[in-house]
């Protein structure tokens, strides 16, 4: 028997998420959306990502804890990365986004970016002060 599942994420702001997938290639929509499951069963999520087998994913906030989980019927999972492969993706480029912003809302700017063989990304950062 198959049925949804949540996944715990650190995941909490909701562009940079958006922001990630796209890096990623996924073609998602903004919810709330509906995440179609097995037997008909859904869920609503802010992000949902369809799958062609009718199954979707899509990311959904945990309303005690403010993150937003992974919620799939994962017997039923259909992309080119394991969950676990495709949430490190996620959570990279979240981080990715999360730093930019945060760094750039504090006047930085990036000065060097460079990915290495791994796929760690290391930037450098600059502020110029100012008189």
């Amino acid at each position: 028997m198959s049925h949804f599942s949540q996944i715990k994420t650190k995941i909490r702001n909701l562009p940079a998420l958006q922001a990630a997938l796209t890096d990623m290639g996924a073609d998602w929509k903004a919810g709330p959306q509906t995440v179609r499951g097995y037997q008909g069963k859904t869920e609503t999520a802010e992000v949902v990502i369809e799958q062609d087998n009718g199954y979707d994913l899509g990311f959904k906030q945990n309303a005690d804890t403010g993150n937003y989980e992974l919620v799939a019927d994962v017997q039923y999972w259909q992309q080119s990365l394991s969950v676990d492969g495709f949430l490190n993706q996620v959570t990279q480029r979240y981080a990715y986004h999360t730093v930019l912003t945060e760094t750039s809302n504090q006047g930085f700017q990036v000065a060097e970016q460079k990915t290495a063989k791994d796929g760690s990304i290391r930037l450098v950062l600059q502020r110029w002060a100012q008189n």
